[in-house]
């Protein structure tokens, strides 16, 4: 039996980022590869296949994949945001061998995308269950088309991968619902972002990380703000509106137990990986919220840019397995993850210089201005194209009322943009009074923890 998905991989913030990074360079085209780059790393971790026993290419080298498919794209120009896609296809535990999980991974894979698309194909074994990682380039070296990534697309690599297991002597799951019937979830996934729920699962594994009792682990959720419901099992945290059963998510009571129990012996008491990214912020940028007294008095556009460095962190994460820097609060890494609309209101305060709420609500009120003299001199025309006596002053008529639309639509994406931008804006300050206050608290912990083992020390 073998569950099957994939995600689109972003190559890039784009100029958005380039804009955060140095406001005074366009974008370079380096950071255009960079979520390719970490697809394939990951997935060729030596730590998780076995030193690269189980790595192979599929039109492509195994050992220059990314090379490989970084020239294909190059050869065809690269175009949009999504560089690769991530797929994986993992086994029931104890299921397979990892060269039969690896030969089902490749077959899979073939015939799936390898007519048209290469495909790097990994088989990982740092978990209990045998798991395929697949990193497939977005663009065909047929003929330089960008695989679409449908709905349908997710359902035909689950009908290949169940053929090639029942071939190979498998289990399948029969009748099994297509993602859960979340459709909301797909289309999430699809645009690159995390879920609540894949959102949990990463803090669930952080926690099982640091914990070698259960009451640890619980101490550890609740500082990330959840709540725990002991008889159902359950999870909520305070902005939603109900719990997730843990065993849902794969994490029943038993095996729960036994992942922190086995901290005793697998892993230190206490490990130190927090990099506090606010606080780096506020140092690296010269601003302390601690000292603001009203953390309305940050700048508009600082705001913005504070989340979008935040949300740097947050787009493009490889796995729970792999630790990268990330925000605590659960609230802010929701927000960050809504990159499509944040590099459009960052786009939209740097184009006007926009600093304060004032300054954007006299701009919403000159964008309505605009729009509305716009839409009454479009319908003036309309009505004198009523009036034309010929049909060359009609299609005169036609073409100026066009090109006041093309005026229009602009402004009035601005307009929306600017509107939630507004919207937006006092939830972000929260967010960042919430996180400064959250990596504090453990940075304190951390500085009391040091002074607790240098005075056990003497």
């Amino acid at each position: 039996m073998a569950t099957t998905g994939f995600w689109p991989i972003k190559g890039s913030l784009k100029k958005v980022v380039e804009y955060a990074n140095n406001p005074d360079k366009t974008i370079d085209h380096k950071y255009l590869d960079e979520g390719l780059a970490q697809a394939i790393q990951y997935a060729g971790n030596d730590e998780k296949t076995d030193q690269k026993m189980y790595v192979s290419g599929i039109n492509c080298s195994k050992s220059h994949a990314y090379e490989d498919m970084l020239a294909v794209q190059k050869r065809f120009g690269l175009r949009g945001a999504n560089v690769a896609y991530h797929g994986y296809q993992s086994f029931r535990a104890g299921e397979v061998t990892p060269e039969l999980a690896h030969e089902i991974g490749k077959e899979t894979a073939r015939r799936m995308w390898g007519d048209r698309y290469q495909v790097l194909v990994t088989t990982h074994l740092n978990t209990d269950s045998v798991h395929n990682h697949m990193v497939v380039n977005a663009v065909s070296f047929i003929d330089g088309k960008k695989f679409q990534n449908h709905i349908r697309d997710h359902q035909e690599l689950r009908k290949i991968s169940d053929r090639v297991c029942l071939e190979n002597r498998l289990t399948v799951l029969d009748d099994a619902p297509f993602y859960n019937s979340e459709k909301k979830e797909y289309w999430i996934h699809k645009k690159g972002q995390k879920t609540h729920r894949d959102i949990l699962k990463e803090d669930i594994e952080e926690c099982i990380g640091l914990s070698v009792t259960g009451k640890q682990f619980l101490e550890h959720l609740y500082e990330l703000g959840y709540e725990y419901d002991y008889r159902r099992h359950s999870i909520k945290a305070p902005s939603w509106e109900r719990g997730v059963r843990l065993d849902r998510l794969g994490y029943d009571r038993e095996e729960l137990n036994d992942r922190i129990y086995r901290n005793y012996t697998t892993k230190p008491r206490y490990k130190d990986y927090r990099d506090y990214p606010l606080l780096k912020l506020e140092k690296q940028w010269g601003f302390e919220i601690e000292h603001s007294h009203d953390i309305t008095t940050i700048a508009l556009d600082m705001v913005f840019l504070i989340i979008l460095e935040l949300a740097k962190l947050v787009i493009g994460t490889p796995a729970p397995e792999e630790y990268t820097p990330q925000p605590l609060s659960l609230e802010i890494r929701q927000a960050c993850a809504r990159l499509d609309e944040l590099t459009a209101q960052i786009t939209l305060l740097d184009k006007y210089k926009i600093h304060t709420l004032s300054e954007l609500e006299t701009s919403i009120a000159e964008k309505t201005g605009q729009i509305s003299s716009l839409e009454k001199e479009r319908q003036q025309l309309w009505n004198r194209l009523k009036a034309a006596r010929s049909p060359d002053r009609a299609a005169e008529i036609r073409a100026t009322a066009k090109d006041i639309t093309e005026k229009i639509k602009p402004l009035r994406n601005e307009l929306k943009t600017a509107k939630r931008a507004l919207e937006r804006a006092d939830q972000y300050r929260e967010l960042i009074s919430l996180e400064h206050t959250m990596e504090k608290y453990y940075l304190d912990n951390e500085k009391q923890h040091i002074i607790s083992e240098r005075k056990r020390e003497r």
